[in-house]
């Protein structure tokens, strides 16, 4: 008549941290993939959407040659994870909810 009684918590938070991440990851290769086509299509961008690709210029260069992407996917990933993409279109467009 005794439960065994086994925390699943442990895994659980791993497994989410492991998705988190990889969310990071795709949020900021679709990012940086709209912003290369913004840029190839020369169209005007909202003001968000202007501060957003800014923010991406800074530490990923534009269409251009042929280049290893790897750097500029990672530094891309930094941007999304520290918040910096956010907090650079919070300034133009208020806060986000």
């Amino acid at each position: 008549m005794q439960e065994d009684h086994v925390s699943m918590g442990w895994s659980a938070a791993r497994k989410l941290r492991r998705s988190v991440d990889g969310l990071q990851r795709v949020l900021a290769v679709e990012l940086l993939t709209a912003t290369r086509a913004i840029d190839m299509r020369g169209g005007e961008a909202s003001p968000g959407t202007g501060a957003a690709i800014a923010a991406i210029r800074e530490v990923a260069e534009g269409p251009g040659r042929d280049r290893y992407l790897s750097p500029e996917i990672e530094a891309t990933v930094e941007l999304v994870s520290s918040g910096a993409i956010l907090r650079s279109v919070e300034r133009v467009v208020g806060k986000l909810r």
